[in-house]
C-alpha cells in the first residue's frame, strides 16, 4: 500500500511537471474537456432547477383533480377534431356529475378571459380573469393569503366581488391594502374580498396574475358563451382512475354519446402536463449528453496525441526507469495517471465554469438552476472515463517498451 501510494506521488509530480513543460499543448488538448464537462453539468444543474420549480408548481393543481373540457391537454390531433364537439355546459355536464357522481367532493367550472384592470392610476393589462363557484378553492387547492375566497351567498346573488393573485395585488396596489377597494376589471367595479397566496408559474403561464370572480357575473358582464372546463375533486387520490370511469360513464349518457363511439369530450389530469415534462427533459438530456460526448470524445482524444508524444519524447527516460528496476505496471501506472490529471484539471475547470454559466443564464431568463452533489458526481465520472479510456493505449504502448531499444532511441 505505501508503495503504492508513493507511486501514485510521483505519478502526479510527474504529470504536472508534463503539464508546466508544455503549457500552450496541454491548455489546447483539455479544451475539449473543458467545454464538454461545461455544457454537460450547465444542463444538468438548469434541468435540475427546473424540476424543483416544475413540481412545485404542478402541486397546485393537484394529483387528485380531474378537468373535464372539450379539448386534450396533450394531442394536437385530438384538438383539431374537437372544434366540432358540443360545449361542455354547467346546466348539463356539470350538475350531472354533482348530481351522480359518487367519488368526487367538489364540483367547480370555470371559464376564463384576459382583461385590463385597474386601480386609481394604476393599470395591468392582459390579467386572467376567472369565472368560477365557491368550490373553485377546493378543486384548485387555492388559498386566501389575506381575506377570504368566494362564498355560495357571492355566486348565488352575482355579488361583483373578486379574489385577486399575488401579483396583481402587488402591481396595481402598491404599498396599499387592497382588501374592502374596489377595482376596476375591464369597465366593471368589483370589490376585493381576498388575495391569494404566491403560487409561482405553471409552464409559462403566471399563476399570480390572475382575479378570481364570480361565474354568474362573469357570463353576465363578459359573455356566456365561452368554452367551460369542469374541475373535479376526487374523495381519495387512490381512486382517480375510479372516479375517471364514473365520470365518463356519466358525461357520455348525458351527451347521449352511443356506445360504439368515441368520447366526444375529455378528461385531463396533472399526470399528463408531468408525462409531457418528462419527454422534453430526457429529450434535453440527450442532446446535453450528445454534445457533451462529441465535446468530451474530442478532448478525449486530444489526450491520447498528446501522451503518445510524450511517450515518443521520454522514450530514452522510459527505459532509464525500467533499467533501475521500474516494472511494466509502473510505466503503465505512471502515463495513466498524467491522463488522469490532464482530464481532471479540464474537468474541474468544466464544473466550475458549468455553475457559473448555469447561475447566469437563470439569473438573466425565466430559467432555475440548481447546483446539487449529483452535477458534481456526473463530472467526476466523467473525468474517471474520458482520462481512463483515452490514457489506456498510450500507458500501454509506453510500459510494452524494450528497455535496450528505448535506451538507444534519440
Amino acid at each position: 500500500m505505501m508503495r503504492l501510494l508513493i507511486d501514485l506521488w510521483e505519478g502526479v509530480k510527474i504529470a504536472f511537471q508534463a503539464l508546466r513543460a508544455n503549457k500552450m499543448r496541454s491548455l489546447l488538448t483539455t479544451l475539449g474537456i473543458v467545454i464538454g464537462i461545461t455544457t454537460v453539468i450547465m444542463i444538468h444543474s438548469i434541468i435540475m432547477g427546473l424540476n424543483a420549480a416544475f413540481y412545485t408548481s404542478i402541486s397546485a393543481l393537484g394529483s387528485d383533480t380531474l378537468y373535464i373540457g372539450k379539448f386534450s391537454w396533450m394531442s394536437r390531433t385530438d384538438w383539431i377534431e374537437a372544434r366540432n364537439r358540443k360545449d361542455i355546459t354547467l346546466k348539463r355536464e356539470g350538475n350531472a356529475i354533482k348530481e351522480y357522481a359518487t367519488l368526487v367532493k367538489a364540483v367547480a367550472p370555470t371559464v376564463s378571459a384576459q382583461r385590463t384592470v385597474k386601480y386609481e392610476s394604476e393599470k395591468l393589462n392582459d390579467v386572467n380573469i376567472i369565472g368560477t363557484n365557491e368550490e373553485y378553492a377546493i378543486t384548485s387547492n387555492v388559498e386566501p393569503e389575506y381575506g377570504r375566497m368566494l362564498s355560495k351567498q357571492d355566486v348565488d346573488h352575482r355579488r361583483n366581488v373578486c379574489v385577486i393573485g399575488w401579483e396583481v395585488a402587488d402591481k396595481v396596489f402598491k404599498n396599499k391594502n387592497p382588501l374592502g377597494r374596489n377595482l376596476s376589471i375591464g369597465s366593471y367595479p368589483f370589490r376585493v374580498i381576498g388575495i391569494l397566496e404566491k403560487r409561482g408559474n405553471l409552464l409559462g403561464h403566471n399563476l399570480d396574475n390572475e382575479i378570481i370572480i364570480p361565474l354568474g357575473i362573469f357570463q353576465k358582464q363578459y359573455g356566456a358563451r365561452r368554452w367551460v372546463t369542469i374541475e373535479v375533486k376526487v374523495i381519495d387520490p387512490a381512486l382517480i382512475e375510479e372516479a375517471k370511469d364514473e365520470i365518463t360513464g356519466i358525461l357520455r349518457r348525458v351527451r347521449k354519446v352511443e356506445p360504439h363511439q368515441e368520447n366526444d369530450f375529455a378528461i385531463n389530469q396533472q399526470d399528463m402536463i408531468a408525462d409531457m415534462y418528462k419527454r422534453l427533459t430526457t429529450a434535453l438530456y440527450a442532446f446535453a449528453f450528445g454534445v457533451g460526448s462529441i465535446a468530451l470524445i474530442v478532448g478525449g482524444i486530444g489526450i491520447m496525441n498528446i501522451l503518445l508524444v510524450s511517450v515518443t519524447e521520454r522514450t530514452k527516460e522510459i527505459g532509464i526507469r525500467k533499467a533501475i528496476g521500474a516494472r511494466n505496471k509502473d510505466i503503465l501506472l505512471q502515463f495513466l495517471i498524467e491522463s488522469l490529471v490532464v482530464t481532471a484539471f479540464g474537468g474541474i475547470v468544466g464544473i466550475i465554469a458549468g455553475f457559473v454559466f448555469a447561475k447566469i443564464i437563470a439569473a438573466s431568463t425565466f430559467l432555475s438552476a440548481t447546483v446539487s452533489p449529483v452535477s458534481v458526481a456526473i463530472g467526476i465520472i466523467f473525468i474517471f472515463i474520458v482520462g481512463t479510456f483515452f490514457g489506456l493505449f498510450p500507458a500501454y504502448k509506453a510500459a510494452k517498451l524494450d528497455p535496450i531499444e528505448a535506451l538507444r532511441y534519440e
